[in-house]
């Protein structure tokens, strides 16, 4: 069995967590090149555990769509085999029982104990899987923001731990919660036309309806322009929880600071293209450039520096979608 262990430990564990920690940096290489980038920031400890808990969630969301590192989604006729190989996998990584057969499974093993992340946020994220496995759609916005929790929010709030934030600190895991919930409105508004190929719609119903766009054909081209206008309005929705996921920063140590305020300027500029051209995302896959990165990873390090001039403590936006509690 997996134990927690030092950096400097020697023998069987360090080598097997060493071990872990190399396969999780490759899936963060393959899987996420703007996280791979902000984690770079991260002292060594964190980084790692950063990678290890990203494998996790990266080797269960392949599982769950039949995908290698987010690539081509293959459909199944059992969708929920898939979500029950999820959940077995996932208990025999935290009770230590899976070793490097299973690496994703047995990195969220250790980094768990280590940072003793509660495990109902991984929970949480295994129901945002069950959702997508019933074919569920969001009828409104209070949907469409839930279910960006169950698949984004509960890992900020797991990332937060491993960047030490205390489990019971519900202040900045709510701040973290909305970076998730930022980063998951940023994917939507992006991958709306690629989303509709694979036949998923996150678009809320009552949205679609008001704009008149047909929710089983929303590509079709009489509705373009309606639909792209929904885009912006997700893109713009991610913005104001980018905002306010920002005023949580000052609670961080500036490493850890300075890679969260990168990441959320690299994904969040994903949201600000779609935005300033809702139009053009539905015909090609928007991207951050290697530039931006650069940029906002320099911008983000003044960030830091200042982050509790920038960003002083201000009661959240009570119109912003509450995490469960």
């Amino acid at each position: 069995m997996l134990k927690r262990v030092q950096h400097d430990g020697v023998g069987q564990d360090g080598a097997v967590r060493e071990a872990l920690v190399l396969h999780a940096r490759d899936s963060i290489s393959r899987g996420s090149k703007s996280f791979r980038t902000a984690s770079r920031l991260f002292d060594r400890e964190t980084r790692e555990r950063a990678w290890l808990l990203y494998g996790w969630c990266r080797a269960a969301d392949d599982i769950a769509d039949g995908q290698d590192h987010g690539g081509v989604m293959q459909a199944t006729d059992d969708p929920q085999a898939r979500l029950a190989d999820i959940r077995t996998r996932t208990a025999r990584g935290l009770s230590g029982a899976a070793g490097l057969d299973d690496p994703a499974f047995a990195g969220l093993g250790v980094v768990a104990a280590e940072c003793a992340i509660p495990q109902r946020y991984m929970d949480d994220l295994i129901e945002g899987f069950a959702l997508d496995a019933a074919g569920w759609r969001p009828q409104n916005e209070n949907d469409l923001l839930r279910y960006c929790y169950h698949v984004a929010g509960a890992v900020g709030c797991m990332m937060a731990i491993v960047m030490g934030v205390a489990p019971d600190d519900e202040e900045t895991l709510t701040r973290a919660c909305d970076l998730g919930l930022a980063f998951q409105l940023a994917n939507i508004a992006r991958d709306i036309a690629e989303d509709a190929s694979a036949g998923r719609c996150y678009l809320p119903a009552d949205w679609l309806a008001q704009a008149q766009v047909d929710a089983a054909d929303p590509l079709a081209p009489s509705s373009r322009a309606a639909l792209a206008g929904l885009a912006r309005r997700v893109a713009e929705l991610a913005g104001r929880y980018e905002q306010s996921a920002r005023r949580g920063t000052p609670a961080l140590a500036f490493r850890s600071a300075w890679a969260v305020l990168s990441a959320a300027g690299i994904y969040g500029e994903i949201a600000r293209h779609v935005a300033a051209d809702p139009a053009a995302s539905l015909e090609q896959r928007v991207f951050t450039s290697k530039g931006e990165k650069l940029g906002w990873m320099l911008r983000a390090a003044g960030q830091s520096a200042r982050r509790d001039a920038l960003y002083p403590p201000v009661p959240r936006d009570p119109a912003l979608w509450q995490r469960p509690a």
